[in-house]
Parts: C-alpha cells; sequence; structure tokens
C-alpha cells in the first residue's frame, strides 16, 4: 500500500484529502507544519507528499527545493489558495510533480497521486526566479489554473507553443510570459503580427533582405529571424500567413536555416517560436488554407485562451487591477462600487480583456465620482447581458436562444437526457457570479440573498467550477 504525507495547517482540508485518498487506497499521515513535515521525514519516507503553500512555519514552495534535493524521486505535489501564475512556475522550477490551486477537486487530486506513484516526480535543478517580478497574467478562475501549469511546464524548455484564442484575450501577454520566465529572458522576444504585413513582404519581413533585392532595398536589413536570435520569436495571427510563406517558414523550422531575399549566405540562428491565433487552424487545414505539416510542427504545445465571458469570477480582479495601473501611470484614481462590479460581471465582453482595459481607463479618466457605479460603466458599455441580448429582453426568447445554440454545437444534446440541466447550468452560473459579485464575493451574503444555504452555495461553485477566494476570508464580514 502507498503512503501520502498531507501537510496543511487547514484541519478541514487535512481531513477531507486524508478521507478522499484512503478511500482511494492508500495509506495517509497529516501534518500541519514544516516542522511537523520533517518529523514525519524522519519516522518514514513516504511515497507521495501533497503539501500547502502557506504554513505557519514556512513557505511550502521554498521547503519543496530542499525536500527534492534530498529525495530526488520522491513526488510532490503542491496545493495553493495563491492561484497565480508566479506560485505555479514556482512550484515546478523547485520539482514539483504537480500544481492545483485551491478550491481542487477532490478527484483530481487523487488521480494525480496516482500519476506521481506511476511515473515518479520531475525534478529540476533550476534557480529560481525573482519572486517579486512582474507578471502580465491576472486570474483565479479553474481555466485561467490551466493555462498558468501549462506555461509552468514549457518556460524551462524550448518546445514549440501555438497559442489560440479570441482576439483581446492576451496571447502576446502569455507569449511574454514564457519568454521572460524562461532561460532565454536575457535575449530579445521579437514580435510579428501576420495580419498587419503586406503579402509580398513577409518573407523580407521574416528572414531579411539584401541590398537591391527589390525596388526600395537601398541596404541589408535583417529580419525578424536574425533579431529574435538566442531569444523567442512570436508569430502572431500566424493563420493569416500566406501558402508561400508558408512554406517557407516550415523548412526553416526543419531545419534552422534560412537565406534573405536577394542573398545567397545560409543564416543560422537559435531562436524559440511561439505562435498565435484566433482562428481555427484544423479547419484551415481541413479547408487547404493551412499547411497540415506546418500546423503539427507549430502546434507542439497548445495553450487555449479562455474568453474573458468564460471566466466571468477574473472580472473583478481584473478590473481592480486596470484601475490601479492607471493611477500608477497619473490617471485620477478611481475604485468601483459593488453594483458596478455587477453590471460588469453581466456583460458580454466582445473584446475580452482588452474591452475591460479600455473600459476602466475611460473611467478613470472621464469619471466625475472616486467610486464609479453601475451607471457609468452601463453609460459606456451599453447594456449587452450574458446572452448577448438587450438587458430587458424576454426570457423565454434567451431560453430557446440558448436551446438553438445548445443544438448548433452540439445536436446530440437535445436527445440525450442532459438538456436540462445544461439549460439550467447556462442560467445558475450568471446568476451565483453577478450575486457574489454584488455582494463583494461574500458566499454567505450571497447566499442569503438568493435564498438559498452557504452549504448549497458552496457545492454549486464546486460543481460549477466557480473559483472565488478563500471561504473563511469572505465569511468574516457576514458573520
Amino acid at each position: 500500500m502507498s503512503t501520502v504525507l498531507v501537510v496543511d495547517d487547514d484541519a478541514a482540508i487535512r481531513t477531507v484529502v486524508a478521507q478522499a485518498l484512503r478511500r482511494a487506497g492508500h495509506e495517509v499521515t497529516v501534518a500541519d507544519s514544516l516542522a511537523q513535515l520533517e518529523h514525519a521525514l524522519k519516522l518514514a519516507l513516504p511515497d507521495v507528499i501533497v503539501t500547502d503553500v502557506i504554513l505557519p512555519d514556512g513557505d511550502g514552495i521554498d521547503h519543496v527545493r530542499s525536500v527534492a534535493a534530498r529525495f530526488p524521486l520522491l513526488p510532490i505535489i503542491v496545493l495553493s489558495a495563491q492561484n497565480t501564475l508566479t506560485t505555479a512556475v514556482r512550484a515546478a522550477e523547485v520539482g514539483a510533480y504537480e500544481y492545483l490551486p485551491k478550491p481542487f477537486d477532490l478527484d483530481v487530486l487523487t488521480r494525480a497521486v496516482t500519476g506521481a506513484l506511476a511515473r515518479g516526480g520531475l525534478v529540476s535543478d533550476d534557480d529560481l526566479h525573482e519572486e517579486d517580478r512582474a507578471l502580465p497574467l491576472i486570474g483565479r478562475s479553474a481555466a485561467m489554473q490551466d493555462v498558468y501549469r501549462i506555461i509552468a511546464r514549457v518556460v524551462s524548455n524550448d518546445l514549440t507553443v501555438l497559442i489560440s484564442g479570441e482576439s483581446g484575450t492576451g496571447k502576446e501577454l502569455v507569449a511574454r510570459a514564457i519568454h521572460d520566465l524562461g532561460p532565454r529572458s536575457a535575449a530579445p522576444f521579437v514580435a510579428i503580427n501576420m495580419a498587419a504585413i503586406p503579402r509580398e513582404l513577409i518573407e523580407a519581413e521574416l528572414f531579411g533582405h539584401e541590398r537591391g533585392a527589390f525596388t526600395g532595398a537601398a541596404a541589408r536589413n535583417a529580419g525578424r529571424f536574425e533579431q529574435a536570435s538566442g531569444g523567442t520569436l512570436f508569430l502572431d495571427e500566424i493563420g493569416d500567413m500566406p501558402m508561400e510563406a508558408q512554406t517557407r517558414l516550415l523548412r526553416v523550422l526543419q531545419s534552422g536555416e534560412f537565406t534573405s531575399v536577394g542573398g545567397a549566405r545560409t543564416i543560422r540562428v537559435d531562436v524559440r517560436i511561439v505562435a498565435a491565433t484566433n482562428r481555427d487552424l484544423a479547419v484551415h487545414v481541413a479547408n487547404g488554407q493551412f499547411r497540415e505539416d506546418l500546423f503539427y510542427r507549430l502546434n507542439v504545445v497548445p495553450i487555449v485562451l479562455p474568453a474573458l465571458r468564460e471566466r466571468r469570477q477574473d472580472i473583478a480582479l481584473l478590473a481592480r487591477h486596470f484601475l490601479d495601473h492607471a493611477a500608477v501611470q497619473g490617471l485620477p484614481r478611481r475604485q468601483l462600487a459593488g453594483d458596478a462590479l455587477t453590471a460588469l460581471a453581466v456583460h458580454d465582453w466582445p473584446g475580452n480583456v482588452r474591452e475591460l482595459e479600455n473600459l476602466m481607463r475611460r473611467l478613470a479618466v472621464l469619471s466625475r465620482d472616486e467610486v464609479i457605479g453601475a451607471e457609468a460603466i452601463r453609460s459606456m458599455i451599453g447594456v449587452h447581458t450574458v446572452t448577448g441580448q438587450a438587458a430587458d429582453v424576454d426570457i423565454a426568447q434567451a431560453v430557446h436562444g440558448l436551446i438553438e445554440r445548445i443544438a448548433r454545437e452540439d445536436p446530440a444534446a437535445l436527445d440525450d437526457g442532459t438538456l436540462y440541466d445544461r439549460v439550467i447550468g447556462e442560467v445558475e452560473r450568471p446568476l451565483i457570479e453577478a450575486m457574489l459579485a454584488r455582494h463583494g464575493q461574500n458566499q454567505l451574503r450571497a447566499a442569503r440573498a438568493m435564498g438559498i444555504n452557504r452549504n448549497t452555495l458552496r457545492k454549486r461553485l464546486d460543481t460549477l467550477g466557480i473559483a472565488v477566494v478563500d471561504i473563511r476570508l469572505n465569511d468574516a464580514g457576514g458573520r
């Protein structure tokens, strides 16, 4: 029987995790501090450690490094309520096998333990990056935690990454994070937007050109590949790349060599490739608009960025961040009232995070009041709601529209017995998120306002995968 050591200063979490792991057939010991962890290691070496980050006598991630150095084959799973990219990257860098943000699914944790036992730990001797490094990605939603985990696993290698997502979701921010947190951070990060360059100039932009190569080429010019030598080349909107340029790019990715336009000398550069698109490249491949072999060459590690409407629990956090950032840049300091957060939560955000950032900057400049209310929000973004209809839309029409959308996306759902739960879930999620936003993320008050008890709300949060800040902090002001 395998043994798992669970380290957490929260007795309730220790109990729940221990029970779940014992039901899965593991022997479990528990500890509430780093001192108890060390004592347990002296008594018997477990097969897996599951540890929190914030412990009474120190930082759990810092201690992971020490444990990994002494026991390099011991898998360690890190749990944390500090659901940031920094935490995920730190956990990966110090040798953690897996990182799971709180609140977490017990089934996911159980599978992680099973995987750790089957494959062993992933150990790294790399030094930590500076903890105070400014990171561009913000969000505590489950969708963003998935993104953080992938980034944490790819920063230390040179695998090609393909980032997909709607416009405004932050694809370049992800690319920059991969570069800034990796071993190439001291070298250039060079970005090129394929959609912004005329077709006839793309090859010259990528690979450079010699003097006289074409009309107007008065001098030799290094292309983006040469400019990014030793660093990262970010190919944005790769789906807009002409087919002839795709062929040449594929050859460069395969060989690492190219010649400039009008040149004869072979140029070799060492660059990491990160590409991004707001298109479905698989569809473009099927339609003959994108080379299949290039798609697979780029899609080594896919990262799919969620639209803002798919991570609504992050809206308040992002909005406050953008207002704070605007103030640092010299714009008037503003705050958001509770009803303003509700107005933000129900907007459809077709422009995603970029739209939210621009809105916060406009409000910082144009709002007459220090505390921004819902009316100011609505006056600038209109009355678009979660369904994209007017705020006073007839509910029956909205439900019919929802059913039509489900029928388009998943026709089998109309006959497989899941339609009721799916429709109710679509309505329930924005209701809960809006009430949490209205009550400052306080679960007790939100539950009372909806006429349900707090335990019911907690169960629905878990079922729907809605991440909120720590429950104990939420409830403190509601008792």
